[in-house]
């Protein structure tokens, strides 16, 4: 009975090494496809494949052919050498959490997304050589955390911040217009202190200035303009470092921000605003009035008054008693004739009867007529 009660205790976990093992030693299942003309990855691969060679083929790498690689987690290995891929979409390798090698050199690759290298966690060589890459953001190789190779030969690179890849042994960045300025100098101070390899360094020179084409950049002499502008590269401890203290000095830092947000004296900027935005209503004021009131202005253009000349006010008075005497010789109007005259005008008023009585008519004179 104690026997059997040990056998039953050890046998599932000798099945689960077993299973380990089996995992751990999956046999290389090879696919070469190469120069077969496809413009898109096939769907009829064996499912348990582990290396995919898909070189010399028009494939683009766009949204189907993504949703096509997803079938095969199992992939170790995939090429993917001088096809037509312009774009690294974001998540086009999610599901390829096994992989371990990339190989996308001899492309037209010029625009990588941010997240294009997501669930790569395996992934031990990048290569992206020989493509038509301007520039990169070092975050892009934030997720291949455990990355060891990273070729970017033969591209268009003229300037490359340190990437965050801190198991990274060996870069190779020849074969690039680097131009070593001071902007290049955080690149090189990585390079000289993280223990990096740079494969090639005796060709991997300076495209500009003219006076250090004969230097690589590694060994590149630097001014001392351009180490006081100078920033220490970010290694691993002080990654580490950096993040606990930002994280104790957050609470801190918040309290004081809003303990001394009230005493904190603002800034002219406003007063400057507010005069703007008071002068640009001032003269739409303006324009509004002299467009829709000409009236104002053509009387403000015809009010021109000034002052008398001497002999201008001595010609104005003498024109004035002119113009006095000419009124005083005028005779006068007898007020007889003024009645007379009204009297005339009122004359031709209807009466009721329907007919006009001249008043000036004497009755005595009527009746010795009649």
């Amino acid at each position: 009975m104690k026997i059997s009660s040990i056998t039953t205790l050890i046998w599932p976990l000798s099945s689960l090494l077993l299973s380990d093992k089996s995992q751990t030693s999956q046999p290389e299942i090879k696919c070469n496809l190469t120069e077969k003309n496809y413009s898109l990855i096939p769907a009829d691969i064996n499912n348990n494949v582990t290396i995919l060679d898909l070189s010399y083929n028009q494939i683009t790498l766009d949204l189907t052919d993504t949703q096509v690689l997803q079938m095969y987690f199992l992939l170790t290995e995939l090429y993917l050498i001088k096809n037509n891929i312009i774009i690294l979409h974001s998540n086009s390798f999610r599901n390829l959490s096994n992989l371990e090698t990339l190989n996308i050199c001899r492309n037209s690759i010029n625009v990588i997304k941010q997240n294009a290298f997501v669930g790569l966690n395996k992934l031990k060589q990048l290569h992206l050589c020989q493509n038509k890459i301007l520039q990169l953001d070092p975050g892009i190789f934030v997720p291949v955390n455990n990355l060891k190779l990273l070729n970017l030969q033969g591209n268009l690179l003229h300037y490359f911040e340190e990437p965050q890849l801190f198991h990274l042994e060996i870069i190779i960045l020849y074969g690039n217009p680097w131009n070593c300025s001071c902007s290049l100098l955080n690149l090189q101070s990585w390079l000289n202190t993280s223990g990096v390899i740079l494969e090639n360094e005796n060709i991997t020179m300076c495209n500009y200035p003219e006076v250090l084409k004969c230097y690589s950049i590694k060994t590149v002499p630097y001014t001392d303009e351009c180490h006081t502008n100078f920033t220490l590269p970010i290694t691993e401890d002080h990654y580490i470092n950096f993040q606990s203290v930002t994280n104790s000095t957050f609470h801190s830092s918040l309290s004081n921000l809003t303990r001394n947000s009230e005493h904190v004296p603002l800034g002219k900027s406003w007063v400057f605003l507010v005069g703007v935005v008071v002068t640009v209503l001032l003269t739409s004021l303006l324009i509004f009035i002299a467009i829709k009131c000409p009236m104002w202005y053509n009387f403000l253009l015809s009010y021109n008054h000034h002052r008398l000349e001497e002999h201008e006010a001595e010609a104005y008075e003498d024109s004035f008693t002119e113009n006095s005497n000419s009124h005083s010789q005028i005779p006068e109007t007898n007020s007889e004739d003024t009645t007379v005259i009204f009297e005339k005008l009122q004359s031709f008023v209807i009466d009721d009867d329907g007919f006009i009585e001249d008043k000036y008519i004497d009755t005595h004179e009527l009746c010795e007529e009649n």
